[in-house]
């Protein structure tokens, strides 16, 4: 009794008097560690659970952002290649207007892989007033000629193939000549030139425009090679396509002039044409 009425009149004047309040800082030290201890795996516990939860936010925010710079690559890419064919239709555009005559862009389906055989499939036929020997040019240069024909497709030779021929002249003199394929994907053989003949190295060929079949001064090769040996009748000369025929994926064909597409002529047959190889 006499202990409840001594603690009661302490808690009296510390409340007015506050003479306890620097036992309490005390004693408050010496229980923090006991409390620390205490609280310390509740603190653990939570402080795992939120590293977990912020490890498994992050993998997951990582894999969205893998996925995401993988479509924006894939979008990238794509983008890129609508560039690249836009650039090569702006070109073709670019050759139609050179050419002043009608013209068709087809598109590459297929390539001949036989060796020495420099032959296309594309996607243009009898359908869209194709016709045997019909000429395709490319943004740099001539390219072949239709030999074989389908309703929806059909089949080019090109100018490099073995049994291709097509008439030339030096763009710097007009001297006359025939570019004949090699089989080689990048050379063509001019023959039957005499070793007097006025043709040197980085000659441009173009088109002669004899027999019809290919417009006129359009580019078809440079001079790569000369050769002129007194004891031969005839000089060695080979040149570079300016096509780029094992890179092109779109060609333009060519109604030369006064030739109507068979599609906008209506019933109209075209005229036949000399064999596809003739110069």
């Amino acid at each position: 009794m006499i202990l409840v009425f001594v603690s009661a009149a302490l808690m009296a004047v510390d409340h007015r008097q506050n003479y306890l309040e620097g036992l309490r800082g005390g004693i408050s030290v010496l229980v923090y560690p006991l409390q620390y201890l205490v609280n310390l795996p509740v603190s653990a516990s939570s402080w795992i659970g939120e590293n977990l939860s912020s490890r498994e936010t992050l993998l997951e925010e990582n894999s969205r952002l893998k996925m995401q710079h993988t479509l924006f690559r894939a979008k990238l890419l794509k983008l890129n290649a609508i560039k690249a064919e836009n650039l090569r239709l702006r070109e073709l555009l670019q050759s139609s207007k050179k050419v002043g005559e009608q013209v068709l862009i087809g598109e590459l389906l297929a390539v001949d892989l036989e060796p020495f055989t420099r032959q296309i499939v594309i996607n243009k036929g009898s359908r869209d007033g194709v016709y045997l020997g019909q000429p395709l040019i490319g943004a740099d240069g001539v390219m072949g000629q239709i030999v074989h024909l389908g309703p929806l497709s059909s089949t080019a030779m090109l100018i490099t193939d073995a049994n291709h021929a097509t008439p030339v002249q030096v763009n710097r003199n007009g001297l006359r000549a025939i570019a004949v394929g090699t089989g080689a994907p990048d050379r063509l053989s001019i023959p039957y030139l005499p070793i007097s003949a006025d043709i040197v190295e980085g000659d441009l060929l173009v088109s002669s425009g004899l027999g019809g079949r290919f417009p006129p001064d359009y580019p078809v090769a440079v001079v790569s090679k000369v050769e002129k040996d007194p004891t031969q009748p005839y000089a060695v000369i080979h040149a570079v396509p300016t096509a780029k025929l094992e890179r092109s994926r779109e060609v333009l064909l060519v109604w030369p002039t006064g030739r109507q597409r068979q599609s906008d002529a209506g019933d109209e047959t075209p005229a036949p044409t000399q064999d596809a190889t003739a110069p």
